[in-house]
Order: C-alpha cells, then sequence, then structure tokens
C-alpha cells in the first residue's frame, strides 16, 4: 500500500456531465479505482477519487460529493486507528461533521466477517458491498442512495426555509405589538378619565358604551402582553419574580376577580384545596395569569353556563392545579396541538371566540419556565381539566420529551 500527500486532481467530466452526481471514490488499490471509475464513468457520473483516510476526510468536504465509495483498509496516516480500521474511521468523521454528515457512505470491500459489517453500520455507513460486485447491483445501490439524499436535501432546504419566514414573522409580529401598545395605552387613558367625569356627565347609555369600549381595550391589551411575554419566554429574556404562594389563597383570589363575570355569564366556581397542598414559590404574576387564562378559556368556549372547579393538592414534591369544566370539551386529536402558537380549535356545539391562539401558548411556556409541566384531559362534550404541575421552587425547565401524561 502507498500513500500520496492529497487527492489527486479529479478528471474533468464532460460538459455534459457539469450536473450529473459527483462521487467520491475512497481506495488506496490502484486496480479497484480504475474498475470503478470505469464502472461509474460508464453510468454517468463524475468522479473524484483518494488514495488514503486523511486525503478521504478531505475530499469529502472539498468536494462535498454526492455519495462516497471507502474502502476498508487504506493508509490511515494520522487519523489514530490501524491502517486495518482506516475506512471506518473515515466515515465516522464524515458523520460527525455537519458539512457531510448527510453524504451517503457505501463501504466496498473484500472483508466479508459479520463483524465486518457491525463496524460499518456503528460507523454510520449506509451500506455495504463484498468484492467482486456486479455493475447492476452497485449501480442499483447508488442510485437509490441518490434519490434519498436528495429527498433529505430537499427536507432540510424547505426546513431552513420554514424557519427563516418563522423568524421573518416573529420579527415582524415583534415590531407590530411594540408599536402598538404605546397608542393603545394612551387610549385607555384617555377612557378612563372620560368614565371618571373629567369631560363631563354621561347618559347612562354613553356610559355603558364607554365602559364596553374600555374593556375591549383592555382585552385588546391583554394581547399585546400575551404576545410580549410569549417572545420573551421563548427567549429566555424573562426574568422570573419567585415568591411564598399558597394555594388556597391564590384560588380563592382568582375566583373573587372573576366573580362579576361569573354573575353575567350564571357561571359557578368552587375551589378544593387539599390539606397536603403546599406552600410553593413561584412568579405570582405568571401563574395567576395561567390559572386565570383557564377560566377565560372554559367561560368564552361554553355555549351555556359552566361550571368550573379550581383544586391542588400535592404532586411529586411540588403541587398540582386542576382547572376542570363541564364545556364542550376537546377533540382528542387536538389535545397536543392546543399549546402550540397561534393554533386554535373549535369544539361542536361550542361558540365562535375572537382567539388570537396565544393563550395556551402563554400558559405552557410560563409553566414550562419554572420547570413544571401543562397537559389536558378531555371528552368532546363532557368538558375539560387542565393540569398544572409545579416543582416547590423554579427550576432550569426541561427539554421537551414529547407527549404529557396524566
Amino acid at each position: 500500500m502507498t500513500s500520496t500527500a492529497g487527492p489527486p486532481a479529479a478528471p474533468q467530466p464532460p460538459a455534459e456531465r457539469q450536473g450529473a452526481p459527483l462521487i467520491l471514490v475512497a481506495d488506496d488499490a490502484e486496480a479497484n479505482v480504475e474498475l470503478l471509475m470505469d464502472q461509474l464513468d460508464g453510468l454517468g457520473f463524475r468522479v473524484v477519487v483518494a488514495r488514503d483516510a486523511m486525503s478521504a476526510v478531505a475530499s469529502a468536504i472539498q468536494h462535498q460529493p454526492d455519495l462516497v465509495i471507502l474502502d476498508v483498509s487504506m493508509p490511515a496516516g494520522d487519523l489514530g486507528v490501524s491502517d486495518r480500521d482506516a475506512g471506518f474511521e473515515v466515515c465516522r468523521r464524515i458523520k460527525r461533521d455537519p458539512r457531510t454528515a448527510r453524504i451517503p457512505v457505501v463501504f466496498v470491500t473484500a472483508l466479508s466477517e459479520t463483524s465486518d459489517r457491525v463496524k460499518a453500520i456503528e460507523a454510520g455507513g449506509d451500506d455495504f458491498l463484498n468484492k467482486p460486485y456486479h455493475r447492476p447491483v452497485l449501480n442499483a445501490r447508488v442510485q437509490s442512495l441518490l434519490k434519498l439524499k436528495g429527498a433529505t436535501d430537499a427536507l432540510e432546504e424547505s426546513l431552513k426555509r420554514l424557519r427563516e419566514l418563522q423568524k421573518v414573522r416573529d420579527d415582524l409580529m415583534k415590531m407590530i405589538v411594540h408599536d402598538l401598545k404605546a397608542p393603545l395605552t394612551s387610549i385607555l387613558a384617555t377612557l378612563e378619565m372620560m368614565r371618571d367625569g373629567d369631560f363631563g356627565a354621561f347618559t347612562e347609555p354613553q356610559s355603558r358604551g364607554l365602559s364596553d369600549a374600555e374593556g375591549k381595550a383592555e382585552d385588546l391589551l391583554g394581547l399585546i402582553e400575551d404576545l410580549l411575554e410569549v417572545s420573551r419566554i421563548e427567549e429566555r429574556t424573562l426574568a422570573l419574580a419567585p415568591e411564598q404562594i399558597a394555594p388556597a389563597a391564590l384560588l380563592s383570589e382568582i375566583v373573587y376577580d372573576w366573580q362579576l363575570r361569573f354573575q353575567q355569564e350564571g357561571a359557578t366556581a368552587s375551589v378544593d384545596v387539599a390539606d397536603d397542598a403546599p406552600v410553593i414559590s413561584a412568579d405570582k404574576a405568571l401563574i395567576k395569569r395561567v390559572l386565570s387564562n383557564l377560566v377565560q378559556n372554559a367561560v368564552n368556549h361554553s355555549p351555556g353556563p359552566v361550571t368550573i372547579a379550581l383544586a391542588a393538592r400535592r404532586h411529586e414534591g411540588g403541587i398540582l392545579f386542576t382547572v376542570t369544566d363541564n364545556g364542550p370539551g376537546i377533540p382528542v386529536d387536538y389535545q397536543e396541538i392546543i399549546f402550540r402558537k397561534f393554533e386554535q380549535v373549535r369544539a361542536q356545539h361550542a361558540p365562535r371566540v375572537r382567539s388570537s391562539g396565544l393563550g395556551l401558548t402563554f400558559c405552557r411556556l410560563a409553566v414550562e419556565s419554572h420547570g413544571g409541566r401543562i397537559w389536558v384531559t378531555s371528552t368532546e362534550g363532557e368538558g375539560s381539566t387542565f393540569f398544572i404541575q409545579l416543582p416547590p421552587e423554579p427550576v432550569e425547565p426541561p427539554r421537551p420529551t414529547g407527549r404529557y401524561i396524566s
């Protein structure tokens, strides 16, 4: 076996082959290289050659081939392995490097032991051909892997464009909500002054219309705050302000805040806090908004008077809040996606409600920012129960691992 300082220059393909797939052949045996080049050339591929392991890695990075045909035994150079295993190390390095990780690798070798096939798989190889091989078999394997790489590259490009579009949308959203907040705050201040009589007395119908306009403006300001806080939580720029929270006091406070709305809608609410429900440390403003959002959803999305039950108990060393209603419920297929940004689901017989699709996204992000989790169980037509599990004090939020299970 002989080693060269680097891969020889690849022969220039005819003009009509400039767009043909490029194959890197890495083999130190001249006879094998010539045979493969002749076969691949006859199949219409372009070929570049490397005759040792170091050159094979460098060529994969330099030429970005569509596929690598790799011998197992070749001069290892400075790769730190024996010549007998050099090809496996080349494959490992190709698959570890983000620049070359998606390039398919086919091992072509005279080695036929099962252990060699296992090593090839462990190294990240995509296929394994024993010498001698037939040209139609080689062509079939190469074509199959090239199609797979083409599909993978197209998927990766689509994902990249999707991420770019998502960033543009998020940046535009941030700009809009920041521009909206200042004038809306001024509108609310003016409405409050009018309601307080600073601009003279109003008739009863005028006062009702003014109160309604102020309420809608408050709703809009709440939506803007949701947008801003969702953005801050996603970017991990929202600083929590933990304080001691007694669950009974928190739930009673929420029911008190909603008492007028419950009366208007004919809704009823109850609080049930277990004796073992612990005091926890959390950002009270965020957790209160989470629970209030769930109450608001129960009221808004129910076609008639709804019954809501708020509860708390000890769970896994922390606390578990539940918000249960007897509303229209959520179809099982939608019980995960409702926590995604801008996702909305309208259950059968539920009223149409104007919604940003951000309320439950905010809930999920706020809970996860404490190291907790939120999930829902529901039967369509029979109501829903939302679960909020929080640790005794905020911890680094875990990475998503899949479906939430109660």
